[in-house]
């Protein structure tokens, strides 16, 4: 007989973006090893961004619960409905802001811990108590951000006799955004208190990243694994390469993710070389930050860029699939080193070479160094980036420009599903 498990989740179709990924695409697998999940998620979520097309990878006869939930968001709105939405997608402009958003990042960090769905842990483990005794259930998966959810395995692990898996698709409190919440020093100590206690009384927590379980393993004892995102073989219609010479990145781009030699690098080659600026195509399928388009309009690319917004997922697997080479922008940032987008997975079945940006010692420069995939740069290594672009470059003139990835089965959306229920089938 399967083994039962309620998993515990914010982010669930329709909602879009990369945190609804992770756990619709484990759950599409998880009865193939023995395990049955049980879905319980917000009935009335104030989802940032809508995907109607990941509701088709739902199985059609799981168990879905739902619960009500209160969230701020929407009184903030009162106040400014653009500000609060982009504060609710994690984008903030360091440069510009107004006095009403600093008030919102205030408010958000310091009334609100862990965060904003905090009015959901008191009437969810009232509910999932009663079901979980009612089924005869004693595993749970709650996976975060928002952390709230942890607060929840928390006291279900306290109040019964049950097992608990806490799964970090992201730090806590070292999250890249975390240090723009305006957090008083009490606030900080309380965040980190919680999270600490998390981590303490899980029975095993997963992370997404290498640096991550480091990070985790100063704070706890318990066991910690990690499972990252993957790639999942995608109902895809072939479409051919771009014309252009397009360099794309796919997903959000905050404020801080902002690499201004690539931009430089980009400018300069415009002005060096006819071909390259006839060529040449920057492309964004996302919401990027006002302070990075900015920049962009500053040196001279704003002719040569396209902003497609936020698009679906199929929009995306296209656009990674015909575009030349694709951008994958992290922080220049210790705090950031354990960041590995779910994207990059996706990046690397899409045979297009990467050029990667970010902090020196990075999970992801190891992942795309060791499936050949492309190739990665510090925020200072201006000269060695120009030199890669034109290599790229002169590759796409001679139709030879593509990657030859190795190793990559590992990071099949299946395979990691097969590990995630070995762990389920192993607690005691």
């Amino acid at each position: 007989m399967p083994k039962k498990v309620v998993i515990i989740s914010y982010y669930w179709p329709p909602a879009g973006g990369p945190g609804v990924q992770r756990w619709l695409k484990f759950v599409k697998y998880l009865r193939d090893f023995d395990i049955e999940p049980i879905l319980y998620i917000p009935k009335n979520p104030n989802y940032p961004i809508i995907d109607e097309s990941f509701s088709d990878e739902i199985p059609t006869d799981i168990t879905i619960l739902r619960k009500s939930i209160f969230e701020p968001y929407s009184l903030a709105t009162v106040f400014s409905k653009k500000k609060t939405k982009k504060i609710s997608k994690g984008i903030i402009d360091k440069e510009k802001q107004t006095f009403i958003e600093k008030l919102l990042l205030y408010i958000r960090g310091n009334f609100f811990i862990p965060d904003a769905r905090k009015y959901w842990i008191k009437p969810s483990v009232k509910f999932l108590k009663k079901y979980l005794q009612e089924e005869s259930i004693d595993t749970i998966i709650t996976t975060g951000p928002p952390h709230s959810l942890h607060m929840i395995g928390l006291s279900l692990r306290k109040e019964l006799d049950i097992k608990w898996l806490a799964d970090f698709r992201d730090p806590w409190t070292t999250i890249g955004y975390h240090s723009e919440l305006k957090l008083t020093q009490k606030s900080q100590q309380k965040h980190k208190q919680l999270e600490a206690e998390v981590l303490q009384t899980a029975d095993t927590i997963i992370t997404t990243s290498f640096t991550t379980k480091d990070e985790f393993s100063t704070i706890t004892t318990q066991p910690i694994e990690v499972i990252t995102n993957g790639f999942d073989v995608e109902q895809y219609e072939h479409k051919p390469l771009s014309e252009k010479f397009t360099i794309s990145h796919i997903g959000s781009l905050l404020s801080e993710r902002n690499p201004e030699i690539l931009w430089g690098v980009l400018a300069e080659l415009i002005q060096e070389d006819t071909n390259f600026a006839n060529d040449f195509q920057l492309q964004f399928a996302g919401v990027v930050s006002d302070q990075i388009k900015r920049m962009i309009r500053k040196v001279g690319l704003d002719n040569y860029t396209e902003y497609f917004g936020y698009v679906s997922h199929q929009k995306a697997l296209e656009l990674q699939r015909t575009s030349r080479v694709l951008l994958l922008i992290e922080i220049d940032a210790e705090k950031t080193k354990g960041i590995i987008a779910g994207k990059i997975f996706e990046y690397m079945v899409a045979e297009r070479p990467i050029i990667g940006l970010g902090p020196d010692g990075a999970d992801i420069s190891k992942i795309i160094k060791e499936t050949n995939t492309g190739t990665y740069f510090l925020y200072t290594e201006k000269e060695q980036l120009k030199t890669q672009i034109i290599a790229y470059y002169n590759l796409y003139k001679k139709q030879e420009l593509k990657t030859a990835p190795i190793g990559l089965q590992k990071y099949s959306r299946k395979e990691l599903t097969k590990r995630l229920a070995s762990l389920l089938h192993n607690l005691t």
